[in-house]
């Protein structure tokens, strides 16, 4: 399994509070905060497992659960409230210490004030207006990031909302945790798929290692017939067979295999390749990487490493909600007046989540990296609101850029021996296009119908990373505007 199912990741609820008010407030504070958090857990909205840690009022206190959640690999977050007043000055020490992702839930158990009952016991123990902007204060003074969710507990959009804060932070444990293989190097004379392993490394989690070609071609040697047979009636049941060379089809079967091998050896979620680097292959893996891609491995052509990291853990930020996440390019565009679109392919490598129908394995020629005609899926997109996403190097310091989308039903290209997808940028893509190439976009993104910009915003806040997006209401001038104070105070940091 190269993702963990999203139950297994636990978020902790920890209430703040303290001793003022007397030992029979504190139960019910936390008799209170555990109905929250049960009602919460049961909404299927939050993909996490939501556990109630426990009620904090002292520094001590509270340093213990931060450690605690940081050296815990099942916590992927931190939900803080303030059910009453808790000091600011307590949470110092336990939130400098923290580093996983933290959401500050700005809530209180009653919905409403009870304007005939209403005295100074209610107003001791129901004070969360007072306790969240003190704990506040004190987040924005250490200059922690973290999410502040406001809103009743029980309103669908602050449930919402913290279901998709819990994805985000998912992102970042998958983030932390990965291992990436490169099956030789870089496209020769490309810029934008290279970068700072390093810097990636330290600042995302990433680590990023070369794999010859050759040790390839010779874990090839290990995988058996029998094995080879089963990987390609696998192929049989999940696509349809458009070609009668299956001998084509068989040696995908044998490369998939064998990348697997290395890629579990390595406990690798993602991996990338390029064409101009296939000593001792026939084909450059094309149905190969689209059905690994199906299983939620990241890919990149190319050499493309932040790609293919990126694909990666947006589809473990997306499990569950089925639509669909791959990795693309941009290719060409329809300037038709009113009407321009951006047809979305690669030479071979779209994953079949975003297939509209089922695909189809056909054998074509490639015309680039010298070998033999290579078996790949081709099928047409599907319609719908989506995103692209694309991180970069910026020298210094990392940038995501997003954009939001609109794909729609794919043209009719009889001879298109890949699969595609269109779509129209927002605002349009004429604005988009020069927002995006001001913002250093790259030509390889991450196409997403399960995610939004919102996800990715949250979690580049999480890596605090830089974020750019382009949507229905951007403008160019505010947008240069934007790139330029950003510039600015990313240099500064």
């Amino acid at each position: 399994m190269i993702m963990k199912v999203l139950r297994e990741y636990e978020f902790w609820f920890i209430t703040g509070s303290q001793h003022l008010y007397g030992e029979e407030v504190l139960k019910q504070v936390e008799a209170n905060s555990k109905i929250m958090v049960e009602g919460l857990a049961k909404d299927g909205r939050l993909p996490g497992k939501l556990v109630f840690k426990q009620l904090v009022t002292r520094p001590n206190e509270i340093k213990s659960a931060m450690e605690a959640a940081n050296f815990d690999p099942n916590c992927a977050g931190v939900i803080t409230w303030c059910h009453t007043f808790s000091p600011s000055k307590m949470w110092i020490s336990g939130l400098n210490l923290l580093n996983k992702p933290w959401l500050h839930l700005h809530t209180q158990f009653n919905r409403n004030i009870p304007t005939e009952a209403i005295d100074m016991d209610f107003m001791n123990l129901n004070q969360a207006a007072h306790g969240d902007r003190e704990h506040g204060f004190i987040a924005t003074r250490l200059r922690k990031p973290r999410k502040v969710v406001v809103g009743y507990w029980e309103n669908e959009g602050v449930r919402h909302k913290i279901g998709d804060w819990m994805r985000s932070a998912i992102g970042v444990s998958v983030s932390r945790n990965l291992n990436i293989v490169r099956f030789g190097d870089n496209m020769r004379q490309v810029a934008v798929t290279e970068g700072d392993k390093v810097e990636a490394e330290i600042k995302l989690g990433w680590s990023i290692n070369t794999h010859a070609v050759g040790d390839l071609v010779e874990v090839m040697k290990t995988i058996s017939e029998e094995a080879i047979d089963t990987k390609l009636e696998d192929y049989r049941s999940k696509y349809d067979f458009a070609t009668d060379r299956v001998g084509q089809i068989r040696y995908q079967a044998h490369m998939q295999l064998a990348m697997e091998h290395i890629l579990a050896k390595e406990n690798a979620g993602a991996y990338t390749n390029t064409f101009e680097d296939l000593h001792g292959l026939e084909q450059l893996p094309g149905l190969a990487s689209q059905d690994l891609m199906a299983t939620g491995y990241g890919y990149g052509g190319e050499g493309d490493w932040k790609v293919s990291a990126l694909t990666h853990i947006m589809k473990a930020m997306a499990q569950g909600l089925g639509k669909g996440t791959s990795f693309m390019e941009d290719y060409t565009y329809d300037l038709t007046e009113g009407n321009e679109l951006i047809l979305g392919s690669h030479m071979l490598e779209i994953c079949p989540s975003i297939a509209e129908t089922k695909p189809q394995v056909k054998v074509q020629p490639l015309g680039i990296g010298g070998k033999t005609d290579p078996a790949r899926l081709t099928f047409d997109g599907k319609s719908g609101n989506a995103i692209v996403a694309s991180l970069v190097d910026m020298g210094g310091r990392l940038r995501i850029v997003v954009n939001d989308i609109e794909c729609v039903q794919p043209y009719q290209m009889p001879k298109l021996p890949v699969a595609a997808t269109m779509w129209k940028p927002k605002p349009c893509l004429e604005v988009s296009a020069e927002a995006w190439i001001l913002a250093g976009g790259a030509h390889h993104s991450v196409l997403s119908f399960d995610l939004n910009a919102q996800h990715l915003r949250d979690w580049a806040e999480m890596m605090e990373i830089e974020f750019v997006h382009i949507h229905e209401g951007t403008t160019i001038n505010e947008l240069k505007r934007d790139l330029f104070f950003a510039d600015v105070a990313w240099r500064l940091r």
